[in-house]
């Protein structure tokens, strides 16, 4: 199972020489391809199609039969430990996630379920088992969960937030409280990653999607510190391999320093961010991840051509670049644009991996 035919994406986490940049997309199996909103009607429903282990590993392949991506990442939702964890989690249409229950206050935090990731989540580790057979060692799996603080948000704010009133009244007015549920997140999420290790993902990512959302300080106190607990208690190797860990905090651009220091290998960047200035920052220590807007796969193919030659450009030359977008491709997206997008990355990257003529 060791034995990976395309492994720049690992080796590129690592830092490790390739000899191209190496490419992935965050929500690569999505709205955007036909092939997968056929699929999910099949399904009947987002959370049946995260639930069924046939349909999530053809969605989860999909976009690899179109593109020549250099990883696949497990179809699945953030917010699959808050479920197992008895709040109730449904989809409103054009209103996104929500639960039937929320927390609210400590008793709220005591009444959840007991949470083993391996029984209650079994039906993400028979996908990633399912995924990980179907792949044939052709590329890498990526398996992922949310991070504390940003499933946090969900869980008290009850869905989705604009201006995270509850939950940041919560830590700022109530932190012991705050800190107890985090506290618990972070143990669910190690337990969760370690499991989705032990069925098969090669890497995995924690995505602070709402860690942005905190001032420098709190970010520190109620994000930052939990991610590391995470890490540290991750599974560090894997079929004779390493597993990388990347971290992904949507705003974070102002903490870079304190992000790279958190045990990660790999730290991704929205597009807000110079990716240059970042390597220069902390590119010694991590590899990066980015950082194209998403918007951008909207121009024309020309224009999504030239805007990857800048990030790579920015970046430079050598290894520990991964390029994404700086957040997840949006579902009006046309397939042709990412193939644009991918093939530049192809085309124009390997000349910054040749080695430099003496």
């Amino acid at each position: 199972m060791s034995n990976l035919k395309n492994d720049r994406f690992l080796r590129a986490l690592m830092r490790q020489p390739v000899d191209r940049t190496p490419i992935w997309m965050m929500r690569q199996a999505g709205r955007y391809l036909p092939e997968y909103r056929a699929t999910r009607a099949q399904a009947g429903s987002f959370l049946d199609l995260c639930k069924n282990t046939e349909l999530a590993c053809e969605v989860t392949m999909q976009p690899l039969r179109r593109y020549p991506m250099d990883a696949a990442i497990l179809f699945s939702d953030i917010l699959t430990i808050p479920d197992a964890l008895g709040l109730g989690l449904y989809f409103e249409e054009g209103e996104g996630p929500r639960f039937h229950k929320t927390v609210r206050c400590e008793a709220d935090i005591d009444a959840l379920n007991d949470f083993k990731a391996a029984d209650d989540l079994s039906y993400v580790m028979d996908a990633v088992s399912a995924i990980r057979n179907e792949l044939n060692g052709e590329v890498p799996l990526i398996g992922f969960s949310g991070s504390p603080w940003t499933l946090a948000t969900y869980m008290v704010e009850g869905g989705s937030s604009k201006d995270f009133a509850r939950v940041k009244a919560m830590a700022y007015d109530q932190p012991e409280v705050m800190h107890k549920l985090l506290a618990l997140l972070a143990d669910a999420v190690a337990d969760y990653l370690n499991a989705q290790i032990a069925a098969g993902a090669q890497a995995v990512q924690i995505f602070d999607t709402w860690g942005g959302s905190l001032s420098a300080s709190a970010y520190k106190v109620f994000s930052l510190k939990y991610m590391q607990r995470i890490i540290a208690q991750l599974t560090k190797e894997a079929d004779g391999r390493s597993v990388p860990v990347i971290v992904f905090t949507k705003n974070g651009g102002q903490w870079l320093s304190s992000i790279a220091d958190c045990g990660a290998n790999c730290v991704g960047l929205d597009w807000t961010t110079d990716i240059g200035s970042a390597r220069q920052q902390i590119g010694s220590r991590v590899a990066l991840q980015g950082n194209m807007d998403p918007a951008i796969l909207y121009a024309s193919p020309a224009r999504i051509r030239e805007e990857v030659a800048t990030i790579l450009e920015s970046f430079g030359h050598g290894s520990g670049h991964i390029f994404n977008l700086g957040h997840g491709v949006t579902p009006g997206v046309n397939p042709d644009h990412v193939k644009a997008f991918v093939d530049a990355v192809v085309e124009l990257s390997p000349v910054y991996h040749q080695a430099v003529a003496r």
